[in-house]
């Protein structure tokens, strides 16, 4: 079989199992199959695929049929332009999450101190180092995750300093910044995701508890202490929590808070700044 006719193939396959993307994941998978790219594609997409190539990626085509993601089949997702290595102990990074990063760099100077909490592969913080120096703490609760993110930062030649934690209780110190990208989605709302979601990607990073907020008055209350006077704290949200959110932090102390869009046009981070440290 050609490598035209595999692409032909692999997309009927997806589109069958009812991928919505099914031409562009079966392109993917192909490439990644054959260390190809469209450039070596375009000049020799009628060259014969070797049979044990084919039969590698017919294995892989039944794994995206069973609603694996993407992501995790090949192992990597890019993220502001670098490259993360992702598996089933990390949520996959989107481009949502990356309003998270743009929002932080704009408050940031030149050797400030950060810490991100549930870190996941570490893509907010490896990303915010890659524009800006600062020194940098990211943490965890999942041992998996954080062994993800070790990988990240050297890949991306960066050094991160690393803590196992639920979200403070092993942190010192106070910082300039807190980031944090925390589970927020209601627990009855977990059901109706999508099948990549909610049966491959880690329940533990997705769940915010009964009404998705959980985590933010945990994390807005306690981030007081952690924080130095003028830090900002600054948080991803569900596109319905922007004035929860918001309300929370100012009840709590924060001020100038901005709800952020992303480029969806829907609420995506929320940042504030704590004038005082009492």
């Amino acid at each position: 079989m050609t490598f035209e006719g595999a692409w032909s193939h692999g997309s009927e396959v997806l589109q069958k199992a009812g991928i919505a993307e099914y031409k562009i994941d079966a392109w993917y998978l192909l490439e990644y199959v054959s260390k190809i790219d469209k450039s070596w594609y375009y000049l020799h997409s009628k060259d014969e695929i070797l049979e044990q190539k084919f039969q590698e990626y017919e294995m892989l085509l039944k794994k995206r049929s069973e609603r694996i993601p993407l992501q995790y089949i090949i192992g990597s997702q890019e993220f502001m332009g670098l490259n993360f290595k992702v598996n089933s102990h990390v949520l996959i990074p989107r481009q949502d999450t990356e309003t998270l990063v743009e929002e932080a760099v704009k408050r940031l100077e030149s050797g400030m101190e950060v810490l991100d909490l549930c870190t996941g592969s570490g893509c907010v913080i490896i990303s915010i180092m890659k524009q800006k120096t600062v020194r940098a703490t990211a943490s965890d609760i999942s041992k998996q995750a954080l062994l993800i993110a070790k990988e990240n930062a050297k890949n991306n030649q960066v050094e991160v300093n690393l803590v196992r934690s639920d979200l403070f209780q092993n942190i010192t110190g106070r910082y300039d910044m807190i980031v944090a990208n925390p589970p927020y989605i209601p627990t009855e709302a977990i059901a109706a995701l999508m099948p990549e979601v909610r049966d491959f990607e880690p329940i533990e990073a997705l769940d915010g508890k009964e009404d998705g907020m959980y985590f933010y008055h945990k994390i807005v209350r306690q981030s007081r202490r952690f924080l130095k006077s003028n830090g900002y704290l600054c948080l991803e949200i569900g596109h319905d929590q922007g004035g929860r959110v918001a309300f929370l932090m100012e009840e709590n102390g924060y001020r100038n808070v901005k709800v952020v869009k992303d480029l969806a046009r829907n609420n995506r981070v929320v940042c504030g700044n704590l004038p005082a440290v009492k």
